[in-house]
C-alpha cells in the first residue's frame, strides 16, 4: 500500500504509523519515494491480531511530491497501517532539541560563591574553571602502535577516558594456533590504559563473522568447536574479569550466524549464559551494525536487535545477566531522524547503549561534518551511556577514518572531536556578582575552581575541587564555596 505526500526541502521528519499483518510475524518496512529515490524509514516486526507501532524517520533535501510506500518480503501476508504520524522540523528546531536535552540530562548549574578568610561575599572576583575530566564515557579505539609512540599516547590521553582495541583482543589475535595462547600486547595494551585512567571495553570475546575466525577453527568438528569456544570464553573473561566496564560477547550475532550453523541456534545464548558465569558483573553486550545508520537491510534493524536479545534473555539462566546494547554506527550519511527513532525503540530494552564504533565514510570535508552530526545525536540522547569512535591510528591509514595524520595534527574529523569536547568543559572564566555568586551550567565532571579577588592591598586566591555528579533534574542548583 502507498500513500501520496508532500515534503520540504531541508527537513527532518520523525514518522511513525501503528501496524498489523493478517498472518505470522513478519518484518515490514517503510519506504519513501522522493524525487531523488527512495528512502529507507525504518522498519518493525508485525504481528498478527496485534498492531505494532513502527517508529523511523528521514531528512529530505529536495522539496516535492512523495509516496510512503509499507511493504514486506512475505507477500503472502496483507498489511493494515493506522494512524500515520509524519512530524517536520526544521535544522534549527532540531538543534535547539539537541542542545535542550544535553542542559537537561548532560550538566548541572552550578553557584560558586567567592568568600574571604571571614566568611564575607567578595565581589567581583575572578572565576576561572578548568574542567579534569568529563563524566560521559567519550572514546576512542587504539591498537598496539600507541605502546611505542609518544605522541600518538599524549594526543590519545590529552582527549580521551575510553578505549577499545581494534584488533589486539580477538581471538584470531590471541590464539593463532590452537592452545598457543599469547596475551603479551593485549597485557601491555591494558597497562598502558591503566596508567591513564583509561577505561576499556572488551571487544572482542567471539565474532560471528566466518571470515574473521583463527584459521584452525574451521575444521574443528562439533564438539571440538563446542569446547573450543568454551575455552576461549574462559580463558580470555577470566584474565581480565573486573577490569573491563564491558563485555562484546557475541559480535554482529545478528548479520552473522558462524557458530549458530554448526552448535545450532541457541549457540549466542548459551556463550552469554557462560560469559555471565564467567565475568557476571561486567556488561555483556551485543554488538552489531545498520542498526541506527538508515542501511535498510533489515538483519539488525532495532525491531530485529530486540528480538534478538530477549532470546538470550530468555535462554534458561540468563534472566538476570547484565545486558548492553552495542551499535556500531559506520555510517556513510546520517538520517538523524531515523537514528532517534531508532534509539527510542530500543531504550525500551532499559539497558545500556553505547555507540561502539563510530565512523563515517566518504571525503574529509563530509567525514568531519557528519561526524558532528552524529556526536551531538548520541550525546544529546538522554538513553545514550557512552560513545566509542572507531579511529585507531595506523601508519597505513585507519580503517575508515582518521582523526589526525601521521604527525598527530589534526585532521577535519578530529577538529570535530576538538570542537565538542571543548563545549562540554572547555576553560570558563567569570565574575562574582555583589553578593560573591558566580552561575554557570556545567557538563558533569570534575572541575578545578579559581578564584582571584583584588583586594585594596592586596591580590588572594584560592584553588578547589568541585565534582558535578549527575542528576535527575535540570532544576537541581549545586552550590560550591570558595574561600580566598
Amino acid at each position: 500500500m502507498s500513500q501520496k505526500l508532500y515534503l520540504k526541502k531541508n527537513h527532518l521528519y520523525t514518522f511513525s504509523a501503528w501496524i498489523q499483518v493478517s498472518q505470522g510475524n513478519v518484518q515490514v518496512k517503510a519506504i519513501f519515494k522522493t524525487a531523488s529515490g527512495f528512502k529507507y524509514a525504518g522498519a518493525v516486526v508485525a504481528e498478527s491480531k496485534c498492531w505494532s507501532m513502527l517508529k523511523g524517520g528521514l531528512t529530505v533535501n529536495t522539496s516535492g511530491p512523495a509516496e510512503l510506500y509499507f511493504e514486506s518480503k512475505n507477500t503472502s501476508v496483507e498489511i493494515w497501517v493506522d494512524s500515520i504520524s509524519l512530524q517536520p522540523f526544521t535544522e534549527k528546531e532540531w538543534r535547539s532539541h539537541q542542545e535542550q536535552s544535553i542542559e537537561k540530562t548532560r550538566k548541572a548549574k552550578v553557584r560558586i560563591q567567592a568568600l574571604d578568610k571571614q566568611g564575607n561575599p567578595l565581589p567581583n572576583a575572578t572565576i576561572s574553571i578548568e574542567q579534569k575530566k568529563l563524566s560521559f564515557p567519550f572514546g576512542c579505539a587504539i591498537n598496539k602502535n600507541i605502546l611505542s609512540n609518544t605522541a600518538y599516547q599524549n594526543w590519545f590521553t590529552s582527549r580521551f577516558t575510553v578505549a577499545s582495541f581494534e584488533n589486539e583482543m580477538k581471538w584470531y589475535s590471541t590464539e593463532g594456533s590452537q592452545h598457543h595462547i599469547d596475551y603479551s600486547v593485549t597485557d601491555a595494551m591494558m597497562n598502558f590504559a591503566k596508567q591513564h585512567n583509561i577505561a576499556v571495553r572488551g571487544h572482542n570475546v567471539i565474532w560471528e563473522d566466518p571470515k574473521y575466525q583463527p584459521g584452525w577453527i574451521y575444521l574443528l568438528p562439533p564438539n571440538d568447536l563446542r569446547k573450543a569456544v568454551k575455552e576461549r570464553v574462559g580463558s580470555i573473561m577470566t584474565r581480565y574479569k573486573g577490569r573491563l566496564i564491558a563485555w562484546d560477547v557475541v559480535n554482529e550475532n545478528l548479520h552473522f550466524s558462524f557458530f549458530e550453523s554448526k552448535l545450532g541456534n541457541n549457540a549466542s545464548a548459551a556463550i552469554y549464559n557462560l560469559a555471565g558465569k564467567t565475568d557476571g558483573t561486567t556488561t555483556l553486550f551485543l554488538n552489531d551494525y545498520n542498526t541506527i545508520e538508515e542501511s535498510g537491510d533489515g538483519a539488525a534493524s532495532p525491531a530485529k536487535y530486540l528480538q534478538k536479545l530477549k532470546e538470550i534473555q530468555s535462554f534458561p539462566g540468563n534472566g538476570n545477566l547484565h545486558m548492553g546494547i552495542g551499535l556500531e554506527s559506520h555510517f556513510s550519511i546520517p538520517n538523524l531522524p531515523y537514528m532517534r527513532a531508532s534509539l527510542d525503540t530500543l531504550a525500551s530494552a532499559h539497558v545500556p547503549i553505547w555507540l561502539t564504533e563510530v565512523d563515517v565514510q566518504g571525503n574529509p570535508a563530509d567525514q568531519a561534518r557528519y561526524l558532528d552530526q552524529i556526536l551531538r545525536e548520541a550525546h544529546s540522547y538522554p538513553k545514550i551511556a557512552g560513545i566509542v569512535i572507531w579511529s585507531a591510528w595506523n601508519p597505513q591509514g585507519c580503517y575508515r577514518m582518521c582523526l589526525t595524520d601521521n604527525n598527530f595534527k589534526n585532521l577535519a574529523t578530529g577538529n570535530a572531536v576538538d570542537k565538542l569536547l571543548h563545549e562540554l568543559g572547555g576553560p570558563l572564566t567569570g565574575k562574582t556578582d555583589a553578593n560573591g555568586f558566580f552561575e554557570v551550567s556545567l557538563s558533569h565532571g570534575h572541575y578545578n575552581v579559581k578564584i582571584i579577588h583584588h583586594g585594596v592591598r592586596n591580590i588572594s586566591s584560592s584553588t578547589s575541587n568541585l565534582n558535578v555528579p549527575p542528576t535527575d533534574s535540570s532544576r537541581t542548583t549545586w552550590l560550591h564555596q570558595v574561600t580566598a
